[in-house]
């Protein structure tokens, strides 16, 4: 029966050490993947103070920060839009 050899797994944080040590990592890619544009992109958002102040309340309040209390409330904003979206559809229909 003839053995495979198995190729040993290595860890980012140990190809990060050899990184910084100086060595060569290029063993360890392939150039065979696909380059995927970042998941999550930056935007600028103007707001009133008065705004400002009541979504760091609502943060303060769910113990959470201001980034999530956006991210959540435009969540629910747009499921609501789809919704009424869906809604409007089956009623046309």
């Amino acid at each position: 029966m003839k053995k495979t050899l198995k190729k040993r797994m290595i860890s980012a944080t140990a190809i990060a050490r050899e990184a910084e040590k100086g060595k060569d990592i290029s063993r360890h890619f392939t150039n065979k993947g696909k380059m995927m544009p970042p998941a999550i992109q930056r935007v600028n958002l103007d707001v009133t103070r008065n705004m400002l102040k009541e979504l760091d309340d609502a943060a303060e309040n769910l113990n959470v920060s201001r980034q999530a209390v956006i991210k959540l409330l435009v969540r629910q904003a747009l499921n609501q839009h789809y919704l009424a979206q869906k809604a409007k559809k089956v009623t046309s229909d």
